[in-house]
């Protein structure tokens, strides 16, 4: 099967960048249709209760922390044929990986066994457990 749009759920953590060298070894299998193409998308999760003050910090903060992770990507790809775009939205991680996925044709979702913080996947259930039951396309979990 040939992948061409893959989506990587990429939140910084060590899991998030293997499953982002995951993907551009996958794309390199898929080249026979064309360049593939690669979604990097980090979703900022909301401090609960939202206080207004603390959400706009906490969403900025993380706002530059992924644009800075985005121009490592950006370096590592520089020379590969492989269309890159990279976002940054705000909300339940698994909700928008399925969202975003769906609403952008992606082929597979590729993320981490374990993201950043194992207190609030083991509190709120397992990001890639989500993605995995909600997602429009195939979901691989890289460990």
């Amino acid at each position: 099967m040939l992948f061409q749009r893959i989506l990587v759920a990429f939140d910084g953590s060590e899991g998030s960048w293997k499953a982002f060298d995951f993907a551009l070894e996958l794309s390199a299998l898929c080249k026979k249709n064309g360049f593939p193409e690669i979604y990097v998308l980090s979703v900022v999760r909301p401090p609960e209760p939202i206080e207004i003050v603390e959400m706009g910090a906490v969403i900025d903060a993380a706002t530059t922390l992924y644009e800075e992770q985005f121009r490592k990507i950006v370096a590592k790809v520089k020379d590969k044929d492989l269309v890159l775009h990279t976002d940054i939205l705000t909300g339940s991680p698994a909700d928008q990986i399925v969202r975003y996925a769906h609403d952008n044709k992606c082929d597979v979702v590729i993320l981490g066994h374990r993201g950043k913080s194992v207190v609030e996947d083991w509190l709120l259930g397992s990001v890639p457990k989500r993605v995995s039951s909600y997602a429009p396309c195939h979901v691989i979990i890289v460990k």
